[in-house]
């Protein structure tokens, strides 16, 4: 049906409205569905990693291991085996579909190579600093890591020459002054000791999956998001198992560390339970977060994701703090209040507020 019979046939043209806009109000549930799966994939694997052998690393380090490895390498692991196990999940769901041989095929094309640099920027080097950044920082951080909608905006106008207007400019110096508030928590003489750097880390994360967004937008558009996020979770999660975790066992050392860690966390009943469910949290948080870009726009669904500013601490809290009665998990005001700035000024990058209302008032 071309443009031409629609304005010849006013109903055609009513019912194509009702289909967009329903379209449309789908993809946004889909979107925020996805920023709220990534909240609870980040309170699980919190969980995970205060776990099994895990308890004895970051608690009283029966094991003996250098700061280096606390710190770096062990946060590359929980990465490592949360993205494996999510890759699983992935493989799993796409074998019940018939899609294996999709998958297979996808690999050897030009979308698919795209796809695998996405999940190597944001999986070894974002995914990694993430949780570098938590186990240091806490829930504080994720907020801070939602500026990747505000820097893939910039990288979008510098890479791809698309439109920052002044109401984008606006909401990244929105974000930034988030993040400043959210930073300023860690200068106090009470703040916990590594939160200042757990805060600078997160900017990594949030750095790579600003990347990550803009390179996926054209590897999106050819492969269907089931297959798009089997192959980014996958090559993520064995990139850094055979890859991250030895090199950084080299510089820690000891080329043997990786093995024996690996081999450790993954015989580790207690923890991998909750690994294996932030793994399929992880799943949905990437694949919805894929979905809901193709059906809204990768702008408004990027900042729908970005409501994880407010479900990360909000799940971490509800979860950690008041179901399995962990202390340390209630956020200042001050960093509740800079999360909700920080997704005004995600929502200000994404889209013009009255022509949101605009839309709403057409339907």
């Amino acid at each position: 049906m071309n443009e031409t019979s629609l304005q010849l046939d006013p109903r055609a043209a009513r019912m194509k409205h009702q289909l967009d806009t329903s379209f449309f109000k789908k993809g946004l549930t889909v979107a925020i569905l996805s920023g709220m799966c990534y909240g609870l994939y980040s309170a699980f694997l919190m969980y995970a990693t205060g776990q099994g052998v895990w308890a004895d690393w970051y608690g009283v380090n029966v094991a003996g291991l250098s700061t280096f490895t606390i710190v770096y390498i062990l946060g590359a692991l929980a990465s490592a085996i949360n993205d494996t196990c999510s890759a699983i999940w992935c493989l799993i769901i796409a074998g019940v579909k018939g899609k294996l041989g999709d998958f297979l095929r996808c690999l050897k094309t030009k979308p698919g190579l795209v796809m695998i640099v996405c999940a190597l920027i944001g999986g070894p080097i974002a995914s990694t600093a993430y949780i570098v950044a938590l186990q240091m920082a806490g829930s504080i951080i994720i907020p801070i890591t939602a500026l990747c909608p505000a820097i893939g905006a910039i990288l979008g106008r510098i890479l791809f020459k698309q439109e920052l207007n002044a109401r984008m400019i606006a909401g990244v110096a929105i974000c930034v002054g988030a993040s400043i508030m959210i930073g300023s928590t860690s200068m106090g003489g009470d703040a916990p000791e590594g939160l200042l750097l757990g805060v600078l880390i997160a900017f990594i994360a949030a750095l790579g999956w600003g990347i990550e967004g803009c390179v996926a937008g054209y590897g999106t558009t050819l492969i269907d998001y089931e297959i798009g996020i089997a192959i980014r979770q996958s090559t993520s999660g064995l990139s850094n198992l055979i890859i991250l975790l030895p090199i950084m066992s080299i510089m820690g050392g000891d080329i043997a560390l990786a093995p024996k860690l690996i081999g450790a966390a993954v015989t580790s009943g207690p923890a991998m339970l909750f690994f294996v469910v932030s793994g399929f949290f992880a799943l949905f948080a990437y694949s919805l977060w894929y979905k809901g870009n193709s059906m809204c726009g990768a702008a408004l669904g990027m900042a729908c994701n970005g409501a994880y500013s407010f479900w990360g601490p909000f799940f971490c809290w509800i979860i950690l703090g008041l179901f399995f009665k962990q202390d340390g998990w209630m956020l200042q005001p001050i960093a509740w209040a800079a999360a909700i700035v920080m997704f005004i000024g995600i929502c200000l990058i994404a889209f013009n507020p009255l022509d949101f209302l605009k839309k709403k008032e057409v339907a």
